[in-house]
């Protein structure tokens, strides 16, 4: 009697088990996405950008929008989120805007232009001082995670003195861009698209070959590369003598890799590849340019167009920030590292 009891409780057991596996097993499968439809598409992480650009506006981390301990980033230090920054004394928002999805990792990088505080020299009181702003945007169940973003401000005095570089500042010139170039547009057949690892393989050739140039590196650019820098053109750029008259045609990305830029850069590190869009073969990248002979570092932000395994088009906003900067995401061996740093 006891045997056949036990046998018959060792049955249910096993049975209740059984079930058990099974739910467990179907469980994920009934709150999954459907197959192939990512949790936020291109157009859904585009509006995040706009609704992050809203509220910094409005100065309302509202939750509704973030998580409650959302890691908030200006300029490489880490800020309370809402009331620094500029967060503080954002004033309006700018025309230029260039969206780089990654609906694989669900993240969006940005690159565009904002206005802050009160007035510019010259401009009307409610204008404000045009800026320019790279930022990237993690996304977690609905909700921004992650914000980290570059500010390119005129260089001032505390006095309010204007820029002494000799250069306009750069969120005029990235405003004056006014669009990103057609070419940033161009959809690359599906069959066609590299992998994102292939895609930022190619764009880290390019830092690898400007970290102490030589001029005989391997660099993948295309014959009709261009690069930006700050929203000016530093490519192709042909110069008339005013004395002689005589016109000296400009080098191209290739060309001045070879010839032009030997040596410039010291290193090329915390290279933070952090949004690459497959579908339009755009690369975007945080990184730091050290040239320890002058003591000297750009913080910068740069994308990359890729084309068949080559580099079209290029653009990047930078700042000078203290030499040997952390990106406030990264451990001191990644932010001295040249090596690739895939953010996902």
């Amino acid at each position: 009697m006891f045997t056949e009891f036990s046998s018959k409780k060792g049955k249910m057991m096993r049975i209740k088990l059984f079930v058990v596996a099974v739910i467990l097993v179907l469980l994920p499968g009934a709150f999954a996405q459907p197959a192939g439809k990512p949790a936020c598409d291109r157009a859904c992480l585009e509006k995040y950008v706009d609704r992050y650009m809203d509220a910094m506006l409005a100065h309302d981390p509202n939750l509704a929008l973030f998580a409650r301990e959302c890691k908030f980033t200006e300029n490489g230090v880490r800020l309370p989120l809402g009331n620094e920054g500029l967060w503080f004394a954002m004033s309006g928002k700018g025309a230029y805007k260039f969206y780089i999805p990654d609906i694989e990792t669900q993240q969006i990088a940005f690159i565009g232009t904002a206005r802050e505080g009160g007035a510019a020299p010259g401009a009307k009181p409610a204008e404000g001082t045009i800026v320019a702003i790279a930022l990237r945007l993690k996304i977690v169940n609905n909700l921004i995670t992650e914000v980290e973003q570059l500010v390119i401000r005129p260089e001032t005095s505390l006095t309010g003195g204007g820029s002494s570089s000799g250069f306009p500042p750069t969120g005029v010139s990235v405003e004056k861009m006014g669009s990103p170039h057609k070419i940033f547009a161009e959809v690359i057949p599906e069959a066609e698209r590299p992998s994102r690892e292939e895609l930022v393989k190619t764009a880290n050739y390019y830092f690898t070959g400007l970290q102490r140039n030589d001029g005989k590196g391997y660099y993948p650019f295309t014959d009709d590369c261009d690069r930006f820098e700050n929203g000016m053109q530093t490519t192709n750029q042909s110069r008339k003598d005013p004395t002689t008259g005589q016109v000296t045609k400009g080098m191209g990305c290739k060309e001045q890799f070879e010839k032009g830029l030997k040596g410039v850069v010291s290193r090329v590190r915390d290279r933070r590849f952090v949004a690459v869009d497959r579908e339009r073969g755009i690369v975007f990248a945080f990184g730091f340019f050290d040239h320890e002979q002058i003591n000297w570092t750009w913080q910068l932000a740069e994308l990359f167009k890729i084309e068949k395994g080559n580099i079209r088009r290029i653009e990047a906003v930078f700042h000078r920030c203290p030499y040997g900067m952390n990106s406030g995401w990264s451990t001191y061996e990644q932010g001295i590292s040249d090596q690739i740093q895939s953010i996902r």
